[in-house]
């Protein structure tokens, strides 16, 4: 299959929205890991213990789908200039390489998605005792 210079630049959109999506996602963490550590500074607590441990793991996978996002789109750019340059080999080779990151990202949000969804769920039973 010949990669024509735009098959990449289809990428664009999506991968900048998927970093959007994923920055917003760290900050939000962010956010609740620093409350949670002032709140178990003033009254520690096993649960908030626990609460930032999951917390942690979020972030970590954050930080793994924003790298695979990143080097996904820096793929794309490179893959566009080979083809530019008329090493079309090359040129879908890397963008080969860039679809392969892209789907790391996805894969690695579903596992960031799943740990937020037993997280809520822990909260959601702990009110369901009440």
């Amino acid at each position: 299959m010949e990669v024509s210079l735009t098959t990449p630049a289809l990428l664009f959109p999506a991968i900048s929205l998927l970093l959007l999506a994923y920055t917003n996602r760290f900050l939000t963490i962010a956010g609740l890991i620093r409350s949670l550590h002032k709140q178990y500074k003033e009254q520690p607590d096993s649960n908030i213990k626990a609460q930032i441990a999951n917390l942690r793991k979020r972030v970590n996978l954050i930080k793994n789908m924003q790298l695979s996002g990143i080097a996904s789109l820096l793929l794309c750019v490179i893959s566009m200039f080979a083809i530019y340059e008329n090493w079309q080999v090359t040129g879908s080779i890397i963008f080969g390489i860039s679809l392969v990151l892209l789907m790391l990202s996805l894969i690695l949000s579903i596992f960031e998605i799943q740990i937020s969804v037993r997280a809520l769920n822990i909260h959601l039973r702990d009110i369901e005792k009440d």
